[in-house]
């Protein structure tokens, strides 16, 4: 029996399924090159994701956002763009992307591809014309290209550190072969910043925009939406720390000047130039890292971009006052324009909720699985139960814990490579997925496959493969599944209504809409059940007329007190 065979898909019914669709998603992030390879190389591809097309429409997601899958060298597998309106070779092509895109709509799911405009591959055409054409050509000013500082500029032309590790800065060999000038990367050498006041390259990405929306996607995320402009002069930053590790994520001089909010607003003219000629909303979703949630909410402006990632519940720890404060100010910030917050656990970028759950972390150990598996499917519960959309990652609804113990020389994210190992990097949370537990690469690669998958999968995968958690009526798949399907049908769950209830010590509750509540017990003892409730949907097979410690659970009340 085939993992779409397995459950039927639901049915729902839903109106106006085009205008506004986002704003209650359940959108699944791909990592496409971990997703599922359907070719043997090792390596996820389109093909792989639409062929898993019907796992996702029995998941029960509005839409898939999809990991850069362009023309790169694949310093940062990916987000080193060296064609923005070209596939990848491992990825298929513009055929393979098309046939993705008619099959995920004609299955009801929407299609975001991410888009990367702060910087592109040193291989990027542009780049190397520069590096040709020589210091002060017209070239060089579509990125930021400086002269060095000391005697014979051979120090950065500022203090900047990288995202990745190091200087900001690169020196190249000049087209006779002499030192020459430095060009900025705000995250690995191979990623060349673009210099975002130059018109060429504001006009080069609203075809970009074009390119993808003409193919019939449904939106764009953005990745370091908060970037692209930097502090005309690029001074140097005051607080910077002269090490080897990772740069200021916050330097004012590079991240959130206020010329960017001019870019979004561009953009979003384009997107709502396509939904009024199809009818068909286009949505700008915006990786913006900043810490602040008021100044998150000022990228959501009605003619800005529509949402943002709220990056603040992924970072809150286990406990019912933090989460509580974190509720508190996506709703009242990020939501004030009219814009949902985007809730999110898990991304590409972070170690999986249920290692962080756990206590542990990349390069030590896992913590304690079982207590962050618990707290996972609760964290769960309470994510599908808040007003606005939910970004799920791929692996998430499998209950995946971090890889915390591959070896060293398998390891590929530049950032573990630039601070020299001090940083495990971002390849825990990437190995390709367990779909079937008694097959070769756990069903991610064909039968016959030829190659082994690009990071190793460890033997306890089997645990968690798709197929033995569809057999399940307890696995966290299952509850993925059920609670995604309820939020569709409850109605509570599609209004913007929310209210804290009165709780005790530890424990966190609210209601939507008519008679919906939800109720997560952060303490060490059990607690009772809302009077007069019924039961929906429990994280923990023991909710009942109580709740045991680090579960959620899902109740309709007859009577709001």
């Amino acid at each position: 029996m085939t993992l779409a065979a397995a459950v039927p898909p639901y049915s729902r019914e839903r109106s106006g399924d085009n205008l506004g669709w986002w704003r209650n998603g359940v959108i699944y992030q791909v990592y496409v090159r971990s997703f599922q390879d359907s070719d043997g190389d090792g390596v996820g591809d389109l093909g792989g994701v639409r062929a898993r097309l019907p796992y996702l429409r029995s998941l029960g997601v509005d839409g898939i956002w999809l990991n850069p899958f362009y023309a790169s060298p694949q310093h940062d597998h990916g987000y080193d763009v060296s064609d923005h309106m070209a596939v990848h070779h491992e990825y298929g092509d513009l055929l393979a992307f098309d046939r993705l895109v008619h099959d995920a709509h004609r299955l009801d799911i929407k299609v975001i591809v991410d888009v990367v405009p702060n910087h592109c591959s040193i291989e990027h055409p542009w780049f190397t014309a520069a590096v040709a054409a020589g210091p002060g050509s017209p070239e060089r000013l579509r990125f930021h290209f400086a002269d060095g500082a000391g005697e014979h500029g051979e120090l950065p032309p500022n203090n900047w550190r990288s995202i990745f590790g190091g200087p900001a800065w690169r020196r190249i060999s000049e087209p006779d072969g002499s030192p020459g000038q430095w060009y900025l990367h705000t995250f690995a050498p191979e990623q060349a910043d673009f210099n975002w006041r130059h018109p060429e390259v504001a006009d080069h990405f609203e075809q970009v925009l074009r390119f993808w929306l003409d193919r019939g996607v449904d939106g764009l995320r953005i990745d370091v939406a908060h970037g692209l402009h930097k502090r005309d002069g690029l001074p140097d930053h005051e607080f910077a720390i002269d090490d080897e590790l990772t740069g200021d994520p916050v330097n004012p001089y590079a991240w959130n000047q206020p010329e960017v909010h001019d870019v979004w607003r561009r953009w979003r003219a384009v997107a709502e130039e396509y939904t009024d000629l199809t009818g068909r909303e286009r949505v700008l979703v915006g990786e913006v890292g900043v810490l602040d949630a008021g100044e998150l909410a000022s990228y959501q402006r009605p003619d800005e971009l529509h949402q943002s990632f709220f990056f603040e519940f992924l970072r809150a720890p286990w406990s019912a006052e933090s989460l509580s404060q974190v509720i508190d100010r996506g709703l009242g910030t990020v939501a004030a324009h009219d814009s949902p917050v985007a809730w999110v656990l898990n991304n590409h970028d972070m170690p999986r909720s249920v290692t962080r759950y756990a206590g542990g972390a990349p390069g030590f150990d896992a913590g304690d699985v079982d207590l962050g598996l618990t707290r996972g499917r609760a964290a769960a519960l309470l994510m599908l139960a808040l007003p606005g959309s939910v970004y799920i990652y791929q692996g998430e609804e499998l209950g995946l814990p971090e890889v915390t113990d591959l070896p060293d020389d398998v390891l590929t994210d530049p950032m573990f490579h630039r601070t020299g190992g001090a940083r495990r990097g971002r390849d825990g949370c990437r190995v390709p997925l367990p779909w079937e537990s008694g097959h070769d690469a756990f069903g991610f690669s064909p039968s016959g496959g030829h190659a082994p998958t690009w990071l190793p999968q460890p033997e306890w995968f089997a645990h968690y493969s798709a197929d033995r958690q569809l057999e399940s009526g307890e696995s966290m798949l299952q509850l993925y599944r059920e609670a995604i399907a309820l939020r569709h049908r409850v109605p509570a769950l599609s209004s913007g209504d929310f209210r804290w209830l009165p709780t005790e010590s530890g424990v966190l509750g609210f209601s939507r809409g008519d008679g919906f509540a939800c109720i997560v017990n952060f303490s060490p003892r059990p607690v009772c059940a809302p009077r007069g409730a019924r039961l929906l949907l429990g994280s923990d097979p023991g909710v009942g007329e109580k709740l045991p410690p680090d579960s959620a659970a899902w109740f309709l009340l007859e009577e709001m007190s």
